[in-house]
């Protein structure tokens, strides 16, 4: 009897810090029972070994910043069977999205001291701003858990168990009391669920690295954090972070006026 050939698996980088990607090999033992399962045909960050596609699955890191990779994405999309986006980078544009409220011809002024040689894009766009994308996988980094889970119910073709819920929800599950009862403005009411609620864990206000849950109400976390004392300022540079361009977020710093 013929053995059914492996899942071929691809992973890619664009405009990241790779952190996504080494959440996938930080899986170590899980990592053995994936790579059992699938062919890793194209992972420059784990192996010198790169097959041509096509690909089952493709997942993505990072950002389109460049033409170049505008063009490269819409070559992976048509290689790849699944595309699912990995990170904060790939699924909202990430902290490079910043040049997005700003003159990108600036910074690279400011930081290049050739800025002739520089060639990018005045924006930093999430994947799937240039090709439809299968499913995102939220965080800054991701969670290895879920990505993990990702991979098993793709393999076994079923829809992978996610959260679709706030923080909040993880700070009750492990008894944390709320930073934001104690004074300290906190955005994991309208932050989508994957860490753990580290943070509150150690009574610090939450950041956003998993962008913003489904429905999130920013304009009431805002006003919250208004009578807590923060500043407009403090409200845009909170919502201005890892998810910058993600709407949700990305809406509620345009309301306050900078």
């Amino acid at each position: 009897m013929t053995a059914r050939p492996r899942p071929r698996l691809a992973v890619w980088k664009f405009a990241s810090c790779d952190g996504c990607q080494l959440s996938l090999l930080d899986c170590e033992d899980e990592l053995l029972a994936v790579a059992g399962a699938v062919e890793i045909a194209n992972f420059p960050e784990a192996s010198s070994a790169i097959s041509d596609g096509p690909y089952d699955l493709s997942l993505v890191e990072g950002s389109v910043t460049t033409a170049h990779d505008a063009e490269r994405i819409l070559e992976v999309r048509k290689q790849s069977k699944f595309l699912v986006t990995i990170g904060a980078c790939a699924t909202a544009g990430g902290i490079q999205a910043l040049r997005n409220f700003a003159d990108v011809g600036e910074f690279i002024s400011a930081v290049y001291a050739r800025p002739d040689y520089i060639k990018t894009l005045a924006t930093s766009t999430p994947i799937s701003a240039h090709v439809p994308v299968d499913l995102e996988l939220r965080g800054c980094p991701i969670d290895k858990g879920q990505l993990i889970e990702v991979l098993s119910a793709i393999l076994a073709g079923r829809k992978p168990n996610i959260a679709a819920y706030s923080v909040c929800i993880e700070c009750k599950r492990r008894n944390t009391v709320c930073v934001m009862v104690q004074g300290t403005p906190c955005l994991g009411p309208a932050t989508h669920a994957g860490c753990g609620a580290i943070c509150p864990s150690f009574r610090r206000g939450c950041y956003g690295c998993f962008g913003p849950m489904e429905t999130p109400n920013t304009a009431a976390l805002a006003h919250e954090w208004e009578l807590l004392g923060a500043s407009p300022q403090e409200i845009v540079r909170s919502f201005r972070s890892f998810n910058c361009a993600a709407e949700a977020f990305r809406k509620e710093s345009e309301a306050h006026g900078i």
